[in-house]
Order: C-alpha cells, then structure tokens, then sequence
C-alpha cells in the first residue's frame, strides 16, 4: 500500500492526519504500507509502521511526480495499492489514472467527478439534482452580486461565508457571518477578482452535536461494502472545523442517503461525508463530501476491528470482507480538541471540568497511542506553542471564580 498525504505543502501539525491512521489500521495486521508526504517535519510521517517515507514536492510538473511514484512502485513489488488522504493526492490520482493503472491498483474515479465532489458548489448542485437535502447556497460573481442578494430579503443572519473550491486561489476558511456589513467586508477581503469562487449559504442552527458524519466504501460498481455513522461532539476549530470529538451512533437516515448518492453519481472507493441536522424541517442536510479516506475513520472501528480502510485492502486485493457492524458509543478524540475547550470557556459554554468529563469513554485518540508513541511526540512538539497559550487561558479561567470567591470571603489573595 501507498499512501499519499500530500497537501499544498502544509507544515501544520494535522498535515495528512488521516494517513497516520491507515499506517496503524494496516500495520497491525503486517501489511506494508508506504507514505509520501509533503517535505518538512510532520507527525504523520513519524509512525513505526511505516515501511517507508518519502517527501515530496507535487507543485513539480506532473511527469516528475509520476516518474517517483513509480520508483516507489517498484521498491514495493508487484502491483501495490495508492490510497489518498487528502484533496490534492485524490485529484491528482484522477487526473493521471492512465498513467498510474500502468503500475499500481485503485479505486477508479473520473477527474470529473472527484472535483466536482470536492468542490462545494458543484457538490451543491449535484446534490440537488439528485434530491439530497442542503442548505440554500448562492455563488455570486462579485460585490453587485451580494448587495443585490441583500437588497432582496435574501439574507437571514447568521450566514456561512465558505470557499467554493479547496484547490482554487483563495482557499479560504469557512466564517460564520453576523452582519450585512461583515458580509461585504469578507467577501471582498476573500474574493478573488473575475473567480466566483466564494459561496454564501444558509446558517442552520445547533450545536457540534447537530453534525453527523458518515464514512463508507464503495467497491468498482459503487455498490456499498461499508457505511459507518457517527456524530460530532466538538469541532476544531471550534464551530466550523473538524471532528475533535466524535461518537459513533447508528442513524440509517444518514446511512441511507450516503448510499443512495454515491451510487447514483458512480462513485468508487473510501468516501466520508458531513451532514448537518435541521431541526427546523427534521432533515439531514449535506454539508461536504472527502472523495477519499476521511481524516477521522479510525472512529469507526468495529468490534472485529474492521474499518473503511481495511475494508477497501480486502476489495482490491480479491478477499473476502468479514461481515461486522457499528460499534455504538465508541469515542475518538483529535487532541486539539484541548484548543477548543479553551474557546467554549471563555465562551462561557465549558467548565474545565466538563470538558474532562466529556473525556470519558474516548478509545481512542488521533496522535497518541501506546504502541506508536513518536508521533504524538512529535504532534506535541509542533503544537507546543499554542498548548502553552491554551493551557495558560484554562489556567486563568479556573482561577478567576476562585479568586472572586476568595475576596469576597474577604480572604488574602495568594
């Protein structure tokens, strides 16, 4: 197996989080797997279950990645699997499967349907033909475009502000918008010029916990091999971010709309998907789709030990997929999960004390884990500086109602 975890040469400490996941699934069982990654120090790329690491530029002409993929190829034998963890690898994979079925083995996916699925406008429109429920979504093609939106009774605040293409200029960070004056403000500060490529869309109410996730695998006539169904219990970061928290629960309408889509728009492979619960209308609404291995699989893990990840080695390598289900109640932490509590504190949201109660039943966790310690080590290393600041605000806010306890107990302060 190869892993591809490149990603727009990021030096974050999640860079291609989700492929230290697929060296752990496959490495228990003895299964070689290979990493490329972007060059720098990452965690991800620290794992001892790596066969091997290799850093890579992909922003090189096209020739040059595929001549070293195919170097890897050969120093891995026979006809090995490419398995992608992000948006870039998968595209990439799409738009040279000619080249690269030479040599190796993978889920074939046409380039247009992996970018349309990764770019959230198209996957809105797809969505729509096909009858999912989504949030109301509009791309406009410049300022003109948004003031008439406002001038039209359109608006109904808060909004999401959110990039259209995670390839394209801007990549911009998804914002939660409270004002027509932000509005504007934003949209021009993220737009690019001549590109419609930023999306206004309906704000639909709740907490983390209204979002649900499903992963799932699809074999090569997109019939579905696995589906999997959880929900999130914090983000990172926070409101508008990953899972940091997550609970697997069975929810067959989340299950069955996954199903349903991928098989009608011919999708094959590991795919996993965000909904968000509309509890105005009772509905699901899809909210973005990871053409490829979700970053937070290892949340659903049966209690045979079956995943996406092991379901999709034993599909393309001939084997018989055991049969296994939803483990319900099983949690899975991302470790900045400790940043957003900092944010939920000093929203007024989160105790520090429940916070570590909310902690109870996690299984497992992203970065550590007892027998692959390197990369959490060095996960800690990266993101010591923002774990310094957050601990001193967790600090500070513990402290403070003590203190105020404390004078008006007319007690001396410390």
């Amino acid at each position: 197996m190869i892993v591809l975890a490149w990603a727009h040469g990021s030096q974050d400490a999640s860079s291609g989080s989700g492929a230290l996941g697929v060296a752990r699934t496959l490495g228990r069982l003895g299964i070689p797997a290979y990493l490329v990654h972007d060059r720098g120090v990452l965690p991800v790329s620290f794992s001892r279950y790596w066969k091997g690491t290799f850093a890579w530029d992909p922003s090189v002409p096209a020739d040059e990645s595929l001549r070293f993929l195919a170097k890897i190829g050969r120093r891995a034998g026979g006809r090995p699997l490419l398995l992608q963890t992000t948006d870039p690898a998968a595209i990439f994979v799409a738009d040279h499967a000619g080249v690269l079925d030479q040599g190796f083995e993978f889920p074939r996916v046409s380039p247009t349907l992996i970018r349309g699925l990764a770019n959230k406008w198209q996957m809105f429109l797809a969505a729509k033909q096909s009858g999912v429920p989504t949030p109301e979504t509009i791309l406009p093609r410049s300022r003109e475009d948004v003031v008439r939106f406002l001038d039209e009774g359109g608006a109904r605040f808060p909004l999401l502000l959110k990039g259209a293409d995670p390839m394209g200029p801007g990549r911009w960070t998804m914002k939660i918008v409270h004002a027509a004056r932000d509005l504007l403000e934003l949209y021009e500060r993220a737009g690019t010029p001549g590109v419609p490529d930023v999306m206004i869309q309906e704000y639909i109410p709740g907490g983390d916990d209204a979002v649900w996730m499903c992963n799932a695998y699809f074999d090569r006539q997109s019939e579905c091999r696995a589906v999997f169904t959880g929900r999130k219990l914090r983000q990172w970061p926070a409101h508008t971010g990953v899972a940091s928290l997550a609970i697997c629960v069975p929810n067959e309408t989340v299950a069955e709309t996954t199903r349903r889509f991928m098989k009608a728009v011919g999708y094959q492979g590991p795919v996993g998907i965000g909904y968000r619960y509309d509890a105005r209308d009772g509905l699901y609404k899809l909210l973005d789709i990871n053409a490829r291995v979700s970053g937070v699989f290892r949340l659903f893990t049966a209690p045979n030990g079956m995943d996406v990840v092991r379901v999709c080695y034993l599909d393309l390598t001939g084997q018989a997929v055991p049969q296994f289900s939803l483990r319900p109640g099983r949690k899975w932490m991302l470790e900045e999960d400790i940043l957003t509590a900092v944010t939920y504190a000093r929203e007024g949201k989160l105790t520090p004390w429940q916070w570590l109660a909310s902690l109870r039943g996690v299984e497992e966790t992203q970065w550590f884990s007892r027998d692959d310690p390197v990369p959490g080590l060095v996960w800690c290393w990266k993101r010591l500086p923002y774990a310094e600041r957050s601990c001193w605000r967790m600090k500070h806010l513990v402290e403070t109602p003590w203190r105020r306890m404390r004078r008006a107990l007319g007690a001396p302060h410390a």
